[in-house]
Parts: structure tokens; sequence; C-alpha cells
């Protein structure tokens, strides 16, 4: 799906300071996803290494909760609003998804 931005937006266009600092915005996006992505994915890590009777396990779950929260707060700030294959990928436990948000 395209976006085109309004008409009082297209003059933005043509100036070239103003795509270089879309360029820089862009690029601070793209380097806070990832490592918010590389924040989850260990997250993920330390739950997966806890055994469910460990007394571990809620602090590491309450983390991963956390860290898989901000990862996807962080891809929709970025317009991708479909975390769908991100879960599968991860293979993030239900466990986790139940908390999401919650505090």
């Amino acid at each position: 799906m395209t976006v085109r931005a309004p008409s009082q937006f297209a003059d933005r266009n043509a100036d070239p300071l103003a795509r270089a600092l879309d360029y820089e915005i862009a690029g601070e996006m793209a380097s806070a996803l990832g490592r918010s992505g590389c924040k989850a994915e260990q997250a993920l890590g330390r739950l997966k290494e806890c055994a469910p009777g460990d007394p571990a396990r809620p602090a590491a779950l309450k983390q991963a909760a956390a860290a898989v929260h901000a990862y996807l707060i962080q891809r929709e700030l970025c317009g991708m609003r479909r975390h769908d294959a991100v879960i599968r990928e991860y293979a993030i436990p239900r466990e986790v998804l139940v908390r999401l948000g919650a505090s």
C-alpha cells in the first residue's frame, strides 16, 4: 500500500535538506527497531532457559513481556501494524503475549 503525502507537504520533496533529514530519521527508526528487536530476542532467550518451576521464571517472564511489548510498539511507530510473522519468527510464547501491556 502506498501513501501519498498531502499536497501541503509536496514542496518538502523538492527541498534537499528536508530529504536529508527524512533520510536521517528513517535511519534512526531502523536502528531503534533493531536494538528493540535484539532486546526482545535476548529476553525471550532468558525466558526459554528458565524451567517452569524455576523461581526466577516470573521475573524473566515479566522482562520478556516488557521487551516484546516495547518491540511491537517500535514496529507500530515504524508503520508495521501486523505482528503475526514476528510472533512466529521469534516464537513468542502465549504466556508472554497475554501479558503484553500489563504492568
